[in-house]
């Protein structure tokens, strides 16, 4: 068993000012959550929600749930009432049925948009071009309990570190795009989450302000 404790301790030392890690629990058991807990960690990150949920229910309250896997809306009403951060936000209808649930579960739930930066079609996410035409389409404003705080991308799984430099890079400026043309006035539109176990130190310098960290802190998985 690697020491949860040292690995989160490490990649704090590397992260500056403004960058929170989000430790990627997903299919680790609850005994590794509460070691990193122990270790100070409170943000985790789940991707599956009915994992999530039995693990929201088991461990200590003061811990934020981030969401980061691809959602299903039928998936929405389980976790309405608690969770922190809704990464992978990829269409105006899952939006909206967010907002249906934040209603009822009298909320407001924080999200992020995911925008298709990498060059494989495993990835969900907007287009650039589709995430403008929504914000253009001023339907999202009446969503009333829904928060969209930033935008969230995946690179491309390689090596290429030029390639992964490109992406976030693409990524950040959208971001800046988007935060001078559509949320000028929001305070609350600050969050950039990229960068994952390999490629996180890249991620930081293209503006990242959120890191997804699994197996640097917890060891490989186990499926």
């Amino acid at each position: 068993m690697s020491n949860i404790a040292d690995n989160i301790k490490h990649i704090l030392t590397e992260l500056p000012e403004g960058v929170r890690l989000i430790a990627v629990s997903k299919f680790h058991p609850v005994e590794a959550i509460e070691e990193a807990y122990a270790a100070g960690q409170r943000i985790f990150g789940e991707s599956k929600v009915q994992e999530m949920t039995t693990k929201f229910e088991t461990l200590p309250s003061d811990i934020e749930w981030h969401f980061i896997g691809h959602l299903q809306s039928n998936k929405i009403k389980y976790m309405a009432p608690y969770v922190s951060l809704i990464h992978g936000v990829d269409s105006f209808k899952l939006l909206s049925e967010i907002n249906k649930h934040a209603v009822k579960a009298k909320r407001v739930i924080n999200c992020l948009l995911q925008i298709h930066i990498a060059e494989e079609d495993t990835k969900f996410g907007f287009s650039t071009d589709e995430c403008r035409e929504m914000l253009n389409s001023d339907e999202w404003k009446s969503l009333s309990n829904v928060s969209i705080c930033g935008l969230m991308g995946m690179a491309t799984f390689t090596d290429d570190t030029e390639q992964i430099n490109r992406e976030f890079h693409s990524l950040h400026q959208f971001f800046e795009e988007a935060k001078t043309t559509w949320f000028a006035d929001s305070t609350h539109f600050c969050e950039l989450s990229m960068g994952m176990s390999d490629d996180y130190p890249i991620a930081i310098k293209n503006g990242s302000t959120l890191v997804r960290i699994g197996s640097k802190i917890f060891g490989q998985r186990n499926y």
